[in-house]
């Protein structure tokens, strides 16, 4: 079984440094840090409630300020997240032509991994559902060590993975999974957002499902840009296959690409437009840059949820 490599996510494990370059970059300013989590001893103070456990009083606090707080420790969750990933088989796409590149499933597995080393750190539940053309894998959101392992096992158990002729259905999918999270969540999609209905309709209506149930939803539309957006191929026949049907087509790219381009980023246009328009975060994830690219939209979602 592959292992995911933890040098790649090292950095997102020394948090301190994450949150300097996260919080001179963009946060600067603001009068509550997301990272209150971060402290070894505690997540956080509260106020206490007359009539509780007087167990987990911060008495040193108590005699500075005259008032009675109380540590929340690591089992006190700040924030439940849904991490839902795409595993078909067009998320095998591009094959690899260097060591270091990624198709956009170890891209979402590797993105996904440095997510919930963050989320675990700050002390929030976290969970996985993982889909094809059925729902693959769902887990509880927990946030203890031994649910952290349980979670990389499933997503190491996916890299290197040959999953051959697995179709999409997104949509199916994600109305099962709105049903399946009961409680108020943050949901972060990784999908390349290909799906065999025929309605571009019903991919919104099942992201609105989401919404409808009280979850704050941040898709994260993982692309290769260069091949799948701008179709950028060398001028010469090529057979292009579909991962997911097996079907093949023979070409020459420059007869098709003006069209392709065009009609692929009018979809992209109108999904972000759709996103926008229902309150969905849209971010156009690019499997050739760094997955740390993910962590901002997540970090500023996860302040206004605060």
């Amino acid at each position: 079984m592959a292992t995911i490599d933890r040098t790649q996510i090292q950095a997102f494990s020394k948090l301190e440094l994450l949150a300097k370059q996260v919080v001179e970059g963009f946060i600067t300013g603001l009068h509550k840090s997301p990272f209150h989590g971060f402290s070894v001893e505690f997540a956080e103070h509260r106020l206490y409630n007359t009539g509780e456990s007087t167990r987990h009083l911060d008495w040193k606090l108590f005699g500075k300020t005259d008032k009675l707080f109380v540590k929340r420790y690591e089992e006190e969750t700040n924030l439940r997240c849904r991490i839902v990933m795409d595993v078909s088989s067009s998320m095998l796409f591009p094959e690899k032509s260097k060591k270091d590149d990624k198709n956009k499933l170890e891209f979402s597995i590797y993105a996904a991994a440095a997510l919930i080393e963050l989320l675990r750190r700050q002390r929030d539940a976290y969970g996985l559902t993982t889909f094809n053309d059925k729902i693959d894998f769902h887990s509880e959101a927990k946030s203890n060590a031994s649910h952290q392992r349980l979670i990389f096992h499933e997503l190491e158990k996916l890299l290197g993975a040959q999953i051959e002729l697995k179709t999409t259905s997104a949509v199916e999918s994600l109305h099962h999974i709105s049903e399946m999270i009961h409680k108020r969540s943050l949901v972060i999609i990784f999908s390349d957002m290909f799906d065999n209905s025929e309605r571009e309709d019903d991919l919104i209506n099942a992201l609105l499902h989401l919404k409808h149930n009280k979850h704050e939803v941040i898709l994260f539309h993982v692309v290769d840009q260069s091949k799948e957006m701008d179709f950028e191929f060398e001028n010469r026949p090529y057979r292009f296959v579909d991962m997911e049907t097996g079907e093949e087509v023979k070409l020459n790219p420059n007869e098709v690409k003006e069209h392709y381009v065009t009609a692929v980023k009018a979809r992209e246009k109108e999904l972000q437009l759709k996103c926008g328009q229902y309150g969905i975060d849209y971010v156009a994830a690019d499997v050739g840059k760094d997955f740390k690219q993910v962590l901002l939209p997540f970090l500023v979602k996860r302040k206004k949820m605060g």
